[in-house]
């Protein structure tokens, strides 16, 4: 009897010390990612390992998305929008392209999280926040004795002329932040002046809003829009990239969370929403060297993200610049005032 129960507790400490087995499949998701690869990745990953949920994952910038999920309003491929600037997704809360959900998890984050659930009629959520600003390659900056930009209206030195990359605000988020900020800072009629200056400077209008921050890393262009985090992504890599905010006030993004209206995985949606709410999944950014600011009050802000204390932030209005009619009449605005411009 001894040996059978010795036999009987080896085999018990056997499987207590082995690792858990994945979670039997439980159904599928399919997710539109808008933040980096990386952390797509890597949240469609354990989200799988958890729940046994098949994960399937589309990257592409935020204005894409939104594009995409209202051309696919009549057969969603989606169920879930991760990440991206949050206007195009109160937008795509506004025209009803997403689906009203609750999370019991909101009581979890931070107060500009939850209105932007408000404001959105709970049909998306605040994951993270971020604040827009300059980057720079500081080797091509001394090369060519140019200080590095400071204020918005830096931009326009002639020294700058061919050396800036800004994304396509019809494709990226951080683009249509940047205009909607600047419109903001100086007044409709000045900013569209002022980007009409600004567009002669461009020497390329990226897809995405981390193109510009990708190419100044690797020397491709000397300055970039873009958002700050970003730049810490590429200076932790080891790239010689600097970054500044603009002294005259910058706007920021709150990266949002959206279920897709008619999503045929809706129970799993829901799952997924509540548990990227939560403070172990929102770590999952600065392990995949993402740098934004969580939205759980008990997530761990990375050591290295941008100290949006120290940026002098305006308070950008979401509500008018996510509202649908806004955000297309500025994009045509900028499409047919700016981007026909010859350069």
């Amino acid at each position: 009897m001894t040996r059978y129960l010795w036999r009987y507790l080896a085999i018990l400490a056997v499987a207590a010390a082995a690792p858990p087995a994945p979670a039997a499949a439980q159904g599928a998701l399919n997710v539109y990612c808008s933040v980096q690869l990386e952390w797509c990745q890597a949240v469609a990953n354990e989200f799988a390992r958890q729940t046994g949920v098949r994960v399937a994952v589309t990257q592409k910038g935020s204005g894409e998305v939104f594009a995409q999920v209202k051309a696919e309003a009549a057969n969603p491929k989606a169920d879930v929008w991760f990440g991206g600037t949050g206007d195009p997704h109160l937008q795509a809360a506004e025209e009803g392209l997403t689906q009203v959900y609750r999370s019991p998890n909101l009581g979890q984050l931070h107060p500009w999280a939850v209105r932007q659930a408000e404001q959105s009629g709970y049909r998306t959520v605040g994951i993270y926040a971020g604040a827009l600003g300059f980057s720079f390659n500081t080797e091509l900056l001394k090369k060519k004795g140019i200080a590095p930009p400071r204020c918005w209206v830096d931009l326009l030195q002639p020294a700058f002329k061919g050396e800036i990359q800004m994304a396509n605000p019809n494709s990226s988020g951080t683009a249509y932040t940047a205009i909607a900020t600047v419109v903001q800072v100086m007044g409709e009629a000045k900013a569209f002046e002022y980007l009409a200056k600004l567009h002669a400077s461009i020497n390329q209008y990226t897809k995405s809003g981390v193109g510009p921050v990708k190419a100044a890393a690797r020397g491709e262009t000397t300055v970039g829009i873009s958002f700050i985090h970003d730049v810490v992504t590429e200076a932790v890599a080891g790239f010689p990239v600097g970054s500044s905010a603009p002294c005259e006030g910058t706007g920021y993004e709150i990266g949002s969370l959206s279920v897709v209206a008619g999503a045929r995985n809706l129970d799993a949606a829901k799952r997924f929403v509540d548990w990227a709410l939560t403070a172990p999944a929102q770590s999952l950014g600065a392990k995949s060297k993402q740098f934004q600011v969580p939205s759980n009050r008990q997530a761990e802000v990375p050591r290295e993200a941008p100290k949006l204390a120290e940026i002098k932030l305006i308070d950008y209005d979401f509500k008018k610049y996510g509202a649908s009619g806004e955000r297309r009449r500025l994009l045509d605005k900028w499409e047919k005032e700016i981007n026909s411009l010859p350069r």
